[in-house]
This record gives C-alpha cells, sequence and structure tokens, in this order.
C-alpha cells in the first residue's frame, strides 16, 4: 500500500509539474491518471516497501565528491597518455572479486568504474566484476581495493573505509 501511494504521489507531482494545470476538473483527471499509473506501476517504481534507509542516502552523497574528484583524476591520467608521443598504452582486462552485499552496492561500483575514464565495466555479477582498464597502471589502482571500500562504507560498512583511506 506505502508504494502504491508514494508512486501515486510522485506521478501526481510530475504531472502537476509537466501541466501547471489549476483547473478543478483538470486536477480530479490528473489525481485519477495517478491513481490508475500507480496501480499498474508502483512495484515497477519503488518495489516492495521496506524501511528507508537515511544514512546509505547521506553515505552515497559524502561518496560523490570523491568519485567527481576520481573522475578528474582519471581525465587527467588518460589526457597524459593519449597525448604522449610513444601513446604508451597498455590495455588489460581484469576480474576480481568485489565482495558486496547489496545489489545496489555492485551497481554503485560497476557504473563508478565505467564513468571513470579509461575503465569499463564489461560483467558485474554477485561475486565478481570483469573490467577494461586501458593501462594497467589504472587497473592495479582499481585492484588496489579504495573504490570497493568506498562502496561497501556506503553499503553500511564504515570501518573498511577507514581502513582503505590511509
Amino acid at each position: 500500500m506505502f508504494s502504491f501511494l508514494l508512486t501515486a504521489i510522485i506521478m501526481f507531482a510530475f504531472w502537476f509539474l509537466l501541466s501547471g494545470q489549476t483547473a478543478p476538473i483538470l486536477l480530479i483527471l490528473g489525481v485519477v491518471s495517478s491513481l490508475f499509473v500507480a496501480y499498474w506501476s508502483h512495484d515497477l517504481l519503488i518495489g516492495k516497501a521496506r524501511r528507508i534507509d537515511f544514512g546509505k542516502g547521506f553515505r552515497f552523497l559524502a561518496y560523490l565528491p570523491w568519485l567527481f574528484w576520481q573522475i578528474i583524476l582519471s581525465n587527467v591520467i588518460l589526457v597524459k597518455l593519449v597525448l604522449n608521443p610513444k601513446m604508451p598504452l597498455d590495455p588489460v582486462v581484469i576480474r576480481f572479486k568485489h565482495g558486496l552485499k547489496t545489489d545496489f552496492g555492485i551497481v554503485l561500483l560497476a557504473n563508478s568504474i565505467t564513468l571513470t575514464p579509461g575503465t569499463l565495466t564489461i560483467e558485474a555479477t554477485s561475486e565478481e566484476l570483469l573490467v577494461h582498464a586501458i593501462d594497467r597502471a589504472m587497473a592495479e589502482d582499481l585492484l588496489a581495493g579504495d573504490m570497493q571500500a568506498r562502496v561497501r562504507a556506503v553499503e553500511g560498512d564504515v570501518k573498511e573505509m577507514t581502513q582503505h583511506a590511509g
């Protein structure tokens, strides 16, 4: 019931944002439409109702500046590699166990790797990731485990991040 109501509210808010209509008949039609769409799709948007973990949301927001900085650093490294006249590229494909517990953590790690220039997640499973790196040094940085530790911290294992952050 919670996911249905939340989906209906989100649908109505989105409808109102897009339409801006305030005529009573249009508001009623907007509510009815939102309820109808929510009835058919609430399990797709929200899923089963579960406890909201605000801590995970805050940890994710704290993770983003670090990720943006890694993206900037990787861009600089990639520019140096590409502009080097010898093009010292050493592409490598690595497979490693990530040790993450949740689908959210696996998706966050896989997308973080792909967003970081010079690396691309090829395959993600519940046990391991298959990653292409344009340079062996980038692959070794990934295998060092700092990104995995930070994603584990977002999942809720904060002590893991403090061990790898130094």
